[in-house]
């Protein structure tokens, strides 16, 4: 049970909430044991002195009464802490404590030496301090010290409970604004996609988190201009080729015909798709160009598929809900329409499916094909990664279909995500907000 208890906490929050709650009871508690050890020991020399004082003078005023009158004035003579008896009073032993000791020395240094005192212990809880005086007469007279600690106010359990309150919450209120501003560091951070806009950090608050802020804000412009730069790289370089590449088709096809010129055509034909899919690429980061409208996803979708079955290309898409939302259809389009064809191409059939939850909606491409090993669903998503046996370029594949479709599900404010199905086969989803 213990050790369940004493478990450090994973966060930040909690490690540094215990830290100084700990920290500041610690510093309570000394403090108040300090306060309390002083209280008690200048309580205890107010007593010795009164004590001290007060037995003097009662001691005085019963040796000069006459002895049938000393009974009468013993009750008002009686304190708290001690009273005084006529008589030899109760049996006692003359081993002392050293708390008894100091009270006795103190009794006797105001008595003595015109009044002899001797000391001694009577047993019980707690133990008693008897002093015995021969008054003047030869009459004996008892002092009974019965020593006791100052009683504790009603109040101060309930204003303890109350500092105790106002502690906890002065450390979690510190603990607060110390981790908010690492908790919309780590949403800024995550927010941050290729191809998404960036939403600016609040530069507001302590120097050092609008410090940190600042240099969030010029990570997040430097990412983009680096992706902007390599955008336009790979676009130039695709739309130069574009060029040549008519060129030597022309050459070819007024060449003479036979078996090389089709090898020859075939390689030109693979290097204008890949030209034409990294145009794409490059400019699938910038989706947000198309103007968004109120789109209903079911005739959408049952569009794409009525497309797809009027080629000859097995889709199936069947009880869809009634859906509307405001995307850009043209990127959603190709997005569908890549993963589609990824699903032909790989297992000859693709299936349509919508989903509603908790407001967010998943368009999904399913397939019965072979699937992608479950450490390179990741992988693929990146530009040009192919994976060895049936998805390689010599089924048409560029690696860059996949890549295309995050950049703009990215874009659009989606999310791409590729699972392997139960039973073989995969699906790729698209999650819009």
């Amino acid at each position: 049970m213990m050790a369940s208890l004493l478990v450090w906490p994973g966060s930040l929050r909690g490690r540094l909430f215990l830290i100084l709650l700990a920290g500041l009871l610690s510093a309570q508690l000394l403090s108040f044991a300090v306060t309390r050890a002083e209280r008690d020991q200048t309580a205890r020399a107010v007593m010795l002195t009164t004590l001290q004082r007060d037995v003097v003078v009662a001691v005085a005023l019963l040796d000069r009464l006459p002895a049938a009158e000393r009974s009468e004035w013993l009750p008002l003579l009686e304190r708290p802490t001690y009273r005084f008896a006529l008589g030899s009073g109760s049996p006692g032993t003359a081993a002392l404590s050293s708390r008894l000791t100091m009270i006795a020395d103190e009794i006797r240094a105001a008595l003595e030496p015109r009044f002899p005192v001797r000391f001694d212990a009577v047993s019980g809880s707690p133990v008693r301090l008897q002093g015995h005086v021969a008054l003047s007469d030869g009459s004996a007279l008892t002092i009974a010290v019965q020593p006791t600690l100052r009683p504790v106010a009603s109040w101060l359990p309930v204003a303890l409970a109350l500092q105790l309150l106002v502690l906890v919450g002065c450390v979690w209120f510190a603990v607060r604004l110390a981790v908010r501003p690492l908790t919309r560091f780590a949403q800024a951070a995550d927010a941050l996609e290729p191809g998404r806009p960036a939403t600016p950090f609040a530069e507001a608050g302590p120097d050092e988190v609008s410090r940190a802020a600042r240099a969030l804000n010029a990570m997040q412009q430097r990412v983009s201009r680096h992706l902007d730069e390599r955008v336009r790289i790979l676009a130039a370089i695709s739309h130069d080729l574009q060029t040549p590449i008519t060129r030597m088709r022309l050459r070819v096809e007024t060449g003479v015909e036979g078996p090389e010129q089709d090898r020859i055509l075939g390689d030109l034909e693979a290097i204008e798709t890949l030209v034409r899919e990294g145009i794409a690429y490059a400019r699938s980061v910038h989706g947000d160009v198309e103007p968004p409208t109120r789109l209903d996803l079911r005739a959408f979708l049952e569009s794409i598929a009525f497309d797809y079955q009027d080629t000859g290309c097995d889709v199936a898409v069947s009880g869809l809900p009634e859906v509307t939302i405001v995307t850009r259809p043209q990127a959603l389009r190709r997005i569908l329409t890549n993963l589609i064809d990824n699903a032909i191409r790989y297992a000859n059939r693709a299936e349509l499916d919508l989903q509603v939850v908790q407001g967010r909606i998943t368009i999904a491409v399913l397939d019965r094909g072979p699937g992608i090993p479950a450490d390179k669903l990741d992988a693929v998503l990146l530009p040009f990664v192919r994976l060895e046996g049936s998805r390689s370029r010599e089924t048409g594949g560029t690696g860059l279909g996949l890549a295309i479709a995050d950049q703009l599900a990215a874009a659009i404010g989606g999310r791409l995500r590729l699972s392997n199905r139960p039973g073989g086969g995969l699906e790729a989803a698209v999650t819009l907000s």
